[in-house]
Formats: structure tokens, C-alpha cells, sequence
């Protein structure tokens, strides 16, 4: 099988792409626009790899798209502006990249009527949960201009699936961490933070709750859901680690080998959601559960990260 990645520079779509020619056969090619958060360097393993193509476009470019989508037989579609901060302050960009591009993405596959197209959402989109877990069929309450944009994908995609038929599936996973993850995100900037022996900022008192998943548990449930997921079906991602945020700093404050003093309070986030949980009952029945221990795999992802500042290094120096 041919298939196109879009976003496939980035954080969760770079691993996927390792994931697909570790474990298939399948060709790859990747389209990125190499914003600030696509790295090529997360590629540079592959460029050798007759399986593997790079192509640099616009995900709003509907002849880009469209040339770079030719030929392929499923999408899995990662491209999207990511960060909560970020939308906060520049809300325009999510509208357009998440949106915009996620039409341009459906109204191409539809033309070329490709097998398949995975959109991969995220657990953002139910908004905060006081107890239980959000089941997918659960209302959308979003509540960043992220969210929201990421929601208004989700419908998009689910519109295209009844108006036009276009085989749809999409996957809403919880927070995820691993290596290649920009800086900006709280793992990789409170670990580089405390190696570079600087504290790190935790908003309001620290009990906001998220549910963590390895990355490589993503990437294998977002290939279930490509290869045996239904179309217009969505399925929930879970790593089952809930943590408080000031739980998953002090995890990080042991692996780096620093204590409480590193710990800087700063004022809440807007709109911040106070707890994420989501049920992955459905995806569990088609045979996916998380195989990473939450303690080994963030062990691990801290050594990534203090074996390879090459890679992180000048990302955190282009924020100064």
C-alpha cells in the first residue's frame, strides 16, 4: 500500500512514519510544510529509504495536495497547528490550517477517491470531565480555539463520509510524549529545562489531570484504525496514566535529577480544562491496548532527550 502523511514531519506523524517502515511494507509519502513544529530532521534516517518520499507543501495547497495525494491509497492526516498556547494568541492560523486544510485533504480524497483517510483528532474536542471518561459519541464542548479547530475537522470529515462517502475514521487520543516532540510541549520543555538546569513553568496549582500515551502506542492504535477501523467511525485513544501536572513534574524532577526549587508557579492558562479522560473501550475491541509503562517509557523518553540535544537544542534557541 501506498500512503501520503500529511504533517508527517511533526511530532506524532514522524513517529508514525518510523512505526510504518519498522513494522510494513508499505510505501510512504510524506507532506509537510515545515512550519515551525515540522522538522526535516526527524526524516533524515529515511532519505535513503527507496520506500520513503519527502514532499514540502501547504496542506491549503489544493494542487499540491492533490499532485502529492496522486497514486496513494490511504491518507493519514497529522498536519495541524497543535499547541493551546499558541491559539490563544494567534488563533487565525488553527482556523485556516485545521479547517481549511482538512476540507482541501477530503475534497482531494474524494476526487481521487482514495481507500481510505484516517484523521487523527485528540481528546481536546469533549472538554473538561469531572469523573468518568468520555465515550465517543459524547457531546463536543471544546474550549481553546485548538480544540475547536480540531473539532470543526473532526465534522468536516465525518461530513464528507455522508455527503459524499468518503471512507472516513477518526482517532481522538489523550496527551502524548516520546522523542522528537517539540520543546514547546510540557514533557520535552520541562525535561530540556531541568538538563539545562532552569526551572519550569507550572500553571495555576498543578492538579490540572491529563492521561498520557507513549507516542508508539498511538502510532500502533492510528494503524489499527487505518487497517480495520470502520469508516465513519471514531475511535478513542487511552494510555490509562492520569496524572496531575504537578504529578508528571515531579516524575521528571527524579529522572533529571532535580528537586522542588526547579518548580516555578506561573498564572493558570486561559480556559484551561481541568481534567482529560476518554474510554477506549471501542478501539480495545478491535484488539489495541497500550504496551508502555507509563514509568519506563517516560524514563526512556528523558534519555532521548539527554542523548540527543542536537536535535533540541537549536529548536529551544529559535524561541529566544
Amino acid at each position: 500500500m501506498k500512503l501520503l502523511i500529511t504533517g508527517g514531519a511533526g511530532f506524532i506523524g514522524s513517529n508514525y512514519v518510523r512505526w510504518l517502515l519498522a513494522h510494513t511494507d508499505d510505501a510512504v509519502v510524506v507532506y509537510d510544510a515545515l512550519t515551525y513544529a515540522g522538522n526535516r530532521d526527524n526524516l533524515r534516517d529515511f532519505d535513503d529509504d527507496p520506500r520513503f518520499e519527502f514532499v514540502h507543501g501547504d496542506v491549503c495547497d489544493r494542487d499540491a495536495v492533490f499532485e502529492a495525494m496522486a497514486g496513494c491509497d490511504a491518507v493519514v492526516h497529522f498536519a495541524a497547528e497543535s499547541h493551546v498556547d499558541r491559539s490563544i494568541v494567534g488563533p487565525d492560523a488553527f482556523v485556516r490550517t485545521n479547517c481549511d486544510g482538512m476540507n482541501v485533504v477530503c475534497d482531494t480524497a474524494r476526487q481521487l477517491e482514495v481507500g481510505k483517510l484516517v484523521q487523527v483528532s485528540t481528546d481536546e474536542v469533549y472538554g473538561s470531565i469531572e469523573e468518568g471518561s468520555f465515550a465517543e459519541t459524547d457531546r463536543l464542548e471544546p474550549r481553546s480555539p485548538y480544540s475547536a479547530s480540531k473539532a470543526g475537522a473532526d465534522l468536516i470529515a465525518l461530513a464528507y463520509g455522508e455527503t459524499f462517502g468518503l471512507p472516513v475514521a477518526i482517532t481522538r487520543t489523550t496527551n502524548n510524549f516520546g522523542p522528537y516532540q517539540h520543546p514547546e510541549k510540557v514533557v520535552p520543555l520541562f525535561t530540556t529545562n531541568l538538563l539545562d538546569g532552569l526551572t519550569v513553568p507550572l500553571y495555576g496549582d498543578g492538579l490540572n489531570v491529563r492521561d498520557w500515551c507513549h507516542v508508539d502506542d498511538n502510532c500502533a492504535a492510528i494503524d489499527l484504525v487505518l487497517r480495520q477501523g470502520q469508516s465513519g467511525e471514531i475511535y478513542n485513544i487511552a494510555g490509562g496514566n492520569e496524572l496531575t501536572n504537578r504529578d508528571l513534574t515531579e516524575r521528571l524532577l527524579v529522572l533529571c535529577g532535580r528537586d522542588e526549587s526547579f518548580i516555578r508557579y506561573v498564572d493558570d492558562r486561559l480556559g484551561h480544562d481541568r481534567r482529560y479522560s476518554v474510554d477506549a473501550a471501542k478501539i480495545g475491541r478491535l484488539g489495541w491496548s497500550p504496551k508502555r509503562e507509563m514509568d519506563e517509557a517516560l524514563a526512556a523518553t528523558v534519555e532521548w532527550y539527554r542523548d540527543n540535544r542536537w536535535w533540541w537544542a537549536p529548536l529551544k534557541e529559535a524561541e529566544t
